[in-house]
Formats: structure tokens, sequence, C-alpha cells
């Protein structure tokens, strides 16, 4: 058995680890950036036989999130996996490698004026990156996040087998969907190589119409004034406190979307506009940040747990959350008793328990050593150590 680099050399280019690779202070002591799905499975084959841990990386933007590795001897670079495989306006469906920008994608797509109604928090963001966080923005109250636009997807093994699901061919023998598997993964069960998703004709009109909430409550009555209305909003967000702002987009006809808009303001009051706001779509700025999940009944309590900053979707029961440098344990506490709080970035070092309670981990283990028998996929970086 050669060197740990001659042996991935073979497979892909492959360089030394620098400093601007570290994840979370975790240096990785090689690069590797496969060109085509063979040179992905030939490199897992060739780390599986040097028992190197890898990580995937696509553009880097979500890497600061969850925990740090327990070690990083490989990271995967995924960028030269950016190609459009296949695109078939006529049934909908769009198929590309996990190194493509989403924003690109995109851009391709509104050629032919459709959309992967996916909307990236992060700007720069990758197709691989969007599935293995599971990220999804405003737009998810109408069409659902990334597990639910996903068709089809293949993956390669931690002993370099590559896997396909999708089309009609949903399940492996094991009974699992891989695509909602992998989905929300954080690296710790394969590489995300390609994706297949179902598309969205673009709409010839949009309005966001934003109205002003004195507090939690005020704002959860407007949301539900929204919700059970019959106007069909494509997305219901908060930003807040102080003051709480309530914006909802309507998407549709040129010629329905302006009344539903107007419809709207008479519902819950606040202004039309043609754009959104500055802050739509974006994640709030803070050093800690977390992802609350709960009933959307709970907003109220969600803004009386004195969060620094909150906004996301009303609708769906999904925000993100700036927590106070100085007391983020004691808000983090707050918030897990009205649903989950998974802190997605902090500084290196602090100490938090990033995850909470998660009653489906003794299962979540068995999966990953099902997956990853040898625990060489980015070791540590999800609930419960994975």
């Amino acid at each position: 058995m050669g060197s740990p680099l001659d042996t991935l050399a073979k497979t892909c280019e492959v360089r030394p680890g620098e400093p601007d690779d570290a994840i979370q202070g975790v240096t990785a002591s090689y690069v590797a950036s496969p060109s085509t799905v063979a040179e992905a499975s030939d490199l897992m084959r060739a780390a599986a036989e040097q028992e190197l841990t890898v990580v995937p990386r696509g553009a880097g933007t979500k890497l600061h999130w969850g925990s740090p590795p327990e070690r990083c001897d490989l990271v995967i670079d995924t960028r030269r996996l950016g190609r459009l495989i296949e695109h078939t306006p006529g049934d909908l469906v769009v198929k590309a490698e996990a190194g493509l920008p989403l924003d690109d994608l995109q851009e391709a797509l509104a050629g032919s004026r459709q959309q992967l109604a996916l909307d990236g928090l992060v700007p720069g963001a990758t197709i691989g990156g969007a599935l293995a966080t599971a990220t999804a923005g405003p737009r998810r109250l109408l069409y659902g996040s990334a597990r639910d636009l996903l068709i089809g997807i293949t993956v390669v093994r931690a002993d370099g087998v590559v896997a396909h699901a999708g089309g009609k061919v949903v399940k492996n023998v094991a009974g699992y969907d891989l695509g909602k598997l992998y989905t929300g993964s954080r690296g710790t069960l394969g590489l995300i190589t390609e994706a297949a998703f179902r598309l969205h004709p673009l709409p010839q009109a949009s309005a966001y119409v934003t109205a002003t909430a004195g507090d939690g409550a005020e704002a959860l009555e407007l949301t539900r004034a929204l919700l059970r209305s019959p106007l069909v909003p494509a997305a219901i967000e908060v930003d807040g406190p102080g003051p709480i702002n309530v914006t909802v987009l309507f998407e549709g006809v040129a010629e329905a979307v302006p009344h539903r808009a107007e419809a709207a303001r008479e519902l819950i009051g606040g202004e039309v506009a043609d754009e959104p706001p500055a802050w739509w779509g974006r994640l709030p700025e803070g050093d800690v940040l977390a992802e609350v999940r709960a009933a959307p009944s709970r907003l109220p309590a969600i803004f009386e747990a004195e969060p620094d900053h909150v906004r996301g979707s009303a609708g769906r029961g999904v925000w993100h959350v700036a927590l106070p440098a100085g007391g983020a344990e004691d808000t983090l506490a707050r918030l897990r008793r009205h649903g989950s709080a998974v802190v997605l970035s902090a500084p290196d070092g602090t100490r938090l328990d990033r995850w909470g309670p998660i009653p489906a981990l003794p299962l979540m283990r068995r999966v990953k050593d099902q997956f990853d028998p040898g625990h060489r996929l980015s070791p540590g970086r999800f609930a419960g150590g994975i």
C-alpha cells in the first residue's frame, strides 16, 4: 500500500490541505476534486482502503454549520461536479451534479420559464450543499423543502459503491427512501454526486405585502388571517423583534396577483411592493445562529424567549434565530421548551448543546452503522456524535 497522497492521486486531482481548508479549526490533510462520478467512486474506494476520514465540501458556505469533525483526513471538493446533466421542460424535470450552484441552475432553467422552487438561504450554495443541510427558504410554505422537490439521487457510499434512487426505483433493498435519507444527513452517510428535481413554471408576476405587528401574538394573528383566507400565499415570513414585520408573497398569473395582494393588504394592513424587503430569504446576523422548528402557534413563545433576532416561516413554523452571545445557553433552553432548536453555527470553541434532545437518535445510529460501518464520513459532525 502506497502513501495516502499517492493512492488518492491515482483517482483524480488531489493536493495537500492548506489552512483555508480547515473545518472549524480541524485541518484537512488532503483535498481531492473529482470531475466525474466514476472518479468520485474511485476516490471513495481509495479513501476506504487507506482508512481515511472524509468530509464533503461544495462551495463551503455552510461548513461552519454543525459540530466540528473529530478528524478530517480528506476533503472532497465537489465543485468540478458542476454540470447540468439533463433538463426535460415538457416533464418539468431537471438532473444536475451536486457541485452546481443553485443560482446557476436557476439561470439555466429560466430560459424555459421554469424554476426549482427552492430558495437558497446562503448565496453561492450548491445543490449538494442544499441537500446535505436540508435548507429551504421562504417558499417552503407553498412548494415544500428540498426533500419534497427531490425525485432522484446518486450517491457514492463509504466503500466507493455508486447507488442510485429515483423514478420508478425510489428505495434501496433495505427499504430506505435514499433521497429523504440523504437530505439533511450532513455528509455522514455518503457523497451526494447527482440529483433530480421536479420543477415548477416561473410565475408571471409576484407581489409582497408587508405589515407591522406589535408583538409575537399579533404577528401570529396576521399569519392566521392569511392562512385562513383563500389567497394562497407562497410564503409568510416574519422578521423581528422591534418592530415585527410580517411579509406575505403572492405568485401567479399577471391578472390575479395584484388583486390577491390588495385583498391581503385590506386583510392585514401594510403596504404592497413589487420587490421583497432587504431581509427576505436571508439568515439573520449573529455569532450564534439556531434553527427552531415548532408548531406555528408557538410564534409568540419564540419571541418571548428573548433571542436577538427571529426570521423565518410563520406559516410552516421554521425560524432562524440569532442568540445573544452572553446568554445563548439560557435562550436555547427556553426555545427548546416549545420545539426543536439546533445550533447551526457558533464561534470555534463555543460550548453549547448544539442538537438538544433527539428521540430518533438510536435509529439514526443504526442507519449510520449500516451506511458507514467505519464511521469515516464526517465523523462527529451530526447529532449524537454521528
